[in-house]
């Protein structure tokens, strides 16, 4: 036991868990824990300049560096500013811890108007959070924190919250601080391991269909060698781009629109190795086998009916997959040439502009390391089948939280987790405004990410489908800052690009200076991408 204030002891039980940066932004009920943050020089701590900007910075580290993001911020509307970020690192299954104030102790849930009360805050956030944990004793607090770290790092990986009101986080105490949680990886039942490779070896043309949980566990290794061994071709959804390279045979890509080479080899087989996926986005043959890996039993089989379920950690599941493969069998000879041919074929496909043009000279410019940030914008939807992604953690979309304005503090917290790595979001105009102001957060901390904005002057889709479906666009249009200016007035150095094909130049450029970055990419209104169904409107708005 050592006597502390509750604030040192958070501070120094988050230390011990492995916590090194802490994204935030201070206020009257944080003082306690500020003041030990500023006496714990090993911890980063990174001021954004909205609360919604902590929680999407914590995201993108965790998703691009594999680690546990933090974001700390006071409660009421703090907490549910922070909730639009809780949303895109829930969908993602991105391990978020948020730390939230409360107001004074006696006051909780009296309802009588205190600075930044609101009532039941954690019931506000209980659908984006997988745990929640009010703390209002100082001996407690190392507990707390442990009990968060274990849901962080067990199971499905989702945002957890703890909070505490300012007289815990001020107050002395006895706390006995906690060795760090260890949690082994929890893989599938040997029986069940045991007879998904029966089906697998008896399969004559499987497919793999890896999800976001192949790059969260780490088990791009694991599923390459399995799909070696297999000769089977690895399919990917936004999330789960990189979990095989895209230099290799092995990768098909993400290309799931209905006329698709892809759809129609994912139908053709007959035993799909799903990993890591709620297999939401694709349907498959009645007569299908599904093999299905994942770590959150409530997903075997919610979207499709699956023939078996392993409830495991992928790659710890994969690794042993991988013994009994090999136990049974030798490995199967080459389909590299089948899998080369349905790669050009697929390729042949990627041929809508202007996005195709764009995104090979944006490719282009990006060395193979580059992490892309791919926003909800025109391009951005596009990158999905087209992009080339040749490492797991290099490709970071909000998965079906679809929230425009993700993109650049995620790209900021990206690039901490990872500094050496160039890092690149591209944005519309509208979602870039979402949270520009992170722009002061990138020169005041010097995260060197590059803003590519593609700006069309509307919230894009929407003005395109109103016209093309529903009689006429209304509400979509935009009235825009200067982004030169703007850029200079916040401290960046800002490119504008003369043709949008130019962009991989740019983006090169960029690179190589190694500092905050805005390149502005006029552009007009873009075809629907292939891949998006059209929305039917009633019949009184078609022309």
């Amino acid at each position: 036991m050592a006597r502390m204030t509750g604030g040192e002891a958070l501070v120094a039980s988050l230390y011990r868990e492995g916590v090194r940066v802490v994204f935030g932004l201070p206020g009257v009920q944080l003082y306690g824990v500020m003041a030990a943050l500023r006496d714990e020089p090993r911890i980063r701590f990174i001021t954004t300049r909205h609360e919604q900007a902590t929680s999407y910075m914590a995201d993108g580290y965790a998703r691009a560096g594999g680690d546990i993001g933090t974001a700390l911020v006071v409660p009421g509307p703090g907490l549910l500013n922070a909730a639009a970020g809780l949303s895109t690192a829930y969908s993602a299954s991105s391990p978020v811890l948020m730390l939230s104030g409360q107001i004074p102790r006696e006051q909780i849930g009296k309802n009588i108007g205190l600075l930044h009360e609101v009532n039941d805050q954690q019931d506000c956030i209980a659908p984006v959070t997988k745990w929640r944990r009010r703390v209002l004793q100082v001996p407690d607090i190392p507990a707390a924190v442990r009990e968060a770290f274990v849901q962080l790092r067990s199971g499905r990986p989702r945002p957890v919250e703890l909070e505490m009101p300012p007289e815990t986080m001020e107050e002395e105490g006895e706390a006995e601080l906690l060795a760090p949680v260890e949690v082994a990886r929890a893989r599938a039942s040997a029986a069940d391991i045991g007879r998904a490779a029966e089906i697998l070896l008896a399969a004559k043309n499987p497919i793999i269909y890896a999800g976001g949980g192949v790059n969260l566990s780490g088990a791009h290794e694991a599923l390459h060698a399995v799909a070696e061994y297999l000769q089977a071709g690895v399919a990917c959804t936004a999330e789960g781009k990189g979990a095989v390279s895209d230099h290799s045979d092995l990768s098909l890509g993400a290309a799931f629109w209905r006329e698709s080479p892809l759809r129609a080899a994912i139908h053709a087989a007959d035993v799909v190795l799903a990993v890591g996926s709620r297999l939401a986005l694709v349907t498959f043959a009645p007569e299908t086998r599904i093999i299905q890996i994942d770590a959150d039993p409530e997903e075997i089989g919610r979207n499709h009916k699956t023939t078996l379920g392993l409830v495991g950690d992928a790659r710890a599941t994969l690794e042993a997959l991988l013994e009994k493969l090999r136990a049974g069998a030798p490995a199967r000879a080459s389909r590299k040439a089948e899998r080369e041919t349905l790669r050009a074929e697929i390729a042949a496909q990627m041929t809508q502009e202007p996005q195709v043009s764009i995104l090979r000279s944006l490719r282009a410019g990006c060395p193979e390391d580059t992490i892309l940030v791919a926003g909800m914008t025109q391009i951005g939807y596009y990158s999905r089948p087209v992009w080339p992604t040749y490492g797991p953690r290099t490709y970071l979309s909000s998965s079906y939280s679809g929230n425009l304005g993700y993109e650049y503090p995620v790209a900021l917290g990206a690039k901490v987790a990872r500094p050496g790595s160039p890092v690149v979001a591209v944005i519309g105009d509208g979602g870039f405004l979402y949270n520009a102001q992170e722009m002061a957060t990138a020169v005041q901390h010097k995260i060197n990410v590059v803003a590519v904005v593609f700006n069309d002057r509307a919230y894009g889709n929407v003005a395109r489908d109103l016209d093309e479906d529903w009689g006429g666009q209304y509400g979509s249009e935009l009235h825009n800052p200067d982004f030169m200016k703007l850029s200079e007035a916040f401290g960046l150095h800002g490119m504008r690009a003369n043709v949008p094909t130019d962009v991989g130049r740019l983006v090169g450029e960029a690179i190589a200076m190694n500092r905050p970055v805005l390149i502005e990419v006029p552009v007009g209104r873009m075809p629907r991408p292939v891949f998006f169904p059209q929305r039917k409107a009633p019949s009184k708005y078609k022309r």
